[in-house]
């Protein structure tokens, strides 16, 4: 008995900290939920979601329940003599109605979703991405930083470029994004190549990039962090190899940092990489002993 309930004890700890794992900017083990919101459009996503789950609970409940009904009211031994009428018009009525009003209760609040996801109107920067066979190419027009290349940093070269050796294996790549907090930011996506997805769950953003056309998402980051995304459009061989990862920062580390990627730095082998230790961005990096929260059920506790 006392066995069952240390087990009952461990899985209630493991959906508490998996559901609400607060300031989770990358995919988690065991993860239930959706990552943590990092803009006001991740979390818009989230209420719709959570607002989906509600009534699709409330739908199959109901269902399970009028099944259950029909089966034990009205099966051979309950009910021998079953009626011979085909029509009912009331429920007929009913059933067609409450679901065309159900629909219109989701579709309200998603056709505003929609349009608030789709652009900003007034952005204060701008950041192009290029998607190409196997790498993410950014440009930013407002501080004139071209042809910027991220390529996936290698496993055995992880620590070196990552020197608080708190680097995410697949995630980081030699020259990271960098991007200002609480600042409108138009994104303008295409490819060089075949289709690609450039997606940051945490921003709520996920635009496929199509070769010949710019498509364009936006993103408000309101905190300070370092952010991981992936390609999410199959494109290859090295699909798997196309991380995305962003630093966000206040906005006059963000200047100081194009300051540097432009001067100082524009030699280096990763101007961005060098910048970003120059400045110690990876101070806004949650360590793995805050993400470890399992550790004491788990026996990985220091």
């Amino acid at each position: 008995m006392k066995k069952i309930s240390f087990l009952f004890l461990q899985l209630f700890a493991f959906l508490a900290v998996t559901a609400g794992d607060a300031l989770a900017f990358e995919p988690k083990p065991a993860g239930l939920n959706l990552q943590e919101a990092a803009s006001p459009k991740m979390e818009r996503l989230i209420e719709f979601h959570d607002m989906l789950l509600i009534i699709t609970t409330a739908i199959v409940i109901f269902v399970f329940a009028l099944l259950a009904w029909v089966i034990i009211r009205y099966n051979k031994a309950a009910n021998p003599n079953p009626a011979s009428f085909t029509h009912n018009v009331p429920i007929e009525i009913i059933w067609t109605v409450v679901p065309v009003v159900i629909l219109v209760i989701i579709a309200i609040p998603s056709f505003n979703l929609l349009y608030y996801i789709d652009r900003t109107a007034e952005p204060d920067m701008t950041l192009r991405v290029t998607g190409n066979q196997w790498y993410w190419t950014y440009d930013y027009p407002d501080h004139g930083i071209e042809a910027y290349e991220a390529r996936m940093i290698t496993e055995d070269e992880l620590d070196t470029y990552i020197p608080d050796k708190l680097g995410r294996r697949l995630l980081e790549t030699y020259n990271p994004v960098v991007l200002p907090i609480n600042q409108n930011i138009q994104i303008l996506t295409t490819a060089s190549d075949v289709i690609h997805s450039w997606t940051i769950p945490a921003f709520g953003t996920k635009k496929d990039s199509v070769p010949g056309r710019w498509n364009e998402t936006w993103t408000r980051i309101s905190e300070p962090g370092v952010y991981y995304g992936q390609c999410s459009e199959i494109c290859g061989t090295d699909h798997a190899f196309m991380p995305i990862s962003v630093y966000a920062v206040p906005e006059e580390e963000f200047v100081a940092w194009t300051e540097c990627v432009k001067g100082e730095e524009a030699d280096a082998d990763y101007p961005g990489r060098a910048c970003v230790q120059k400045f110690d961005f990876d101070k806004y990096r949650q360590t793995r002993k805050k993400d470890n929260k399992l550790a004491f059920l788990t026996g990985d506790e220091e």
